[in-house]
């Protein structure tokens, strides 16, 4: 009984420490940023590491000739792949932060919370 009670200090112990890095990596990817644009640079999105969308930039050209559809077109672009951005990040923070801990499916899990493959980093 004293062993199992041993067992669940040492758990909560590592959880605790767990929660404290965890608040640590959320503060850096907070104030991590990654952009992306499209249509040449014409619409700019800027995201913080949690996928948080900071700014949005439209080239004023684009406002000025009333190009409303062209620009409708390109948001929805910019911000999936800064937000695939910022999921990387996240990914590799997570990595990271798990690094050492006996979880073997930790990779499959990330990968279907990103979007990504397991191997995907591999490749860039």
């Amino acid at each position: 009984m004293f062993k199992e009670l041993g067992n669940l200090a040492s758990l909560l112990r590592h959880a605790q420490q767990f929660s404290g890095k965890m608040e640590a990596v959320n503060s850096r990817l907070k104030s991590e940023r990654v952009t992306s644009n499209t249509g040449g640079g014409m619409v700019e999105v800027e995201v913080n590491g949690l996928g948080e969308i900071l700014r949005v930039t439209i080239d004023p050209v684009l406002v000025e000739k009333g190009e409303r559809e062209m620009i409708e077109d390109l948001l929805p672009g910019a911000i999936n792949q800064a937000v695939t951005k910022a999921r990387q990040l996240h990914l590799e923070a997570m990595s990271s932060l798990t690094e050492g801990l006996p979880m073997p499916a930790l990779s499959d899990i990330m990968a279907k919370m990103t979007g990504s493959r397991p191997d995907d980093a591999d490749e860039q």
